[in-house]
């Protein structure tokens, strides 16, 4: 059965973002080369979480703004999005590289939920 393997949060202002969920949740960010954080998350044990994202709301025409994508792993991503398309959702991204992690897309349900989905190539 798929999980979900990261989650992306998109803001208009990414530092304020940060503050507000380090403060609510105590979430540790770790600044990337590029505009984008990788969150750590604990559990209320203090177990590693699900791992997740901050970025600036850039999708454009392409994505909807949602405030949070979730992304689903999957063996083969090209494979998953044919069955997307096959049962009437929409891919709304080309395949991105992830380097050192995976290839990743954005999608939507047959409800215009957006979801990702994430294939895991670690080089």
């Amino acid at each position: 059965m798929a999980i979900i393997v990261h989650f992306d949060v998109n803001a208009n202002n990414i530092e304020r973002a940060k503050l507000f969920y380090e403060k609510l949740f105590g979430w540790k960010f770790e600044k990337l080369p590029m505009n984008y954080y990788m969150i750590s998350t604990e559990d209320i044990d203090g177990n590693p979480g699900i791992g997740g994202g901050l970025s600036t709301r850039d999708g454009g025409d392409t994505i909807p703004p949602a405030g949070v994508i979730n992304y689903i792993g999957v063996s083969s991503l090209e494979g998953a999005l044919k069955q997307v398309t096959a049962l009437g959702g929409k891919v709304l991204t080309e395949q991105q590289s992830v380097p050192g992690y995976g290839i990743l897309a954005v999608c939507s349900d047959t409800e215009g939920n957006v979801f990702g989905l994430f294939e895991e190539k670690i080089n």
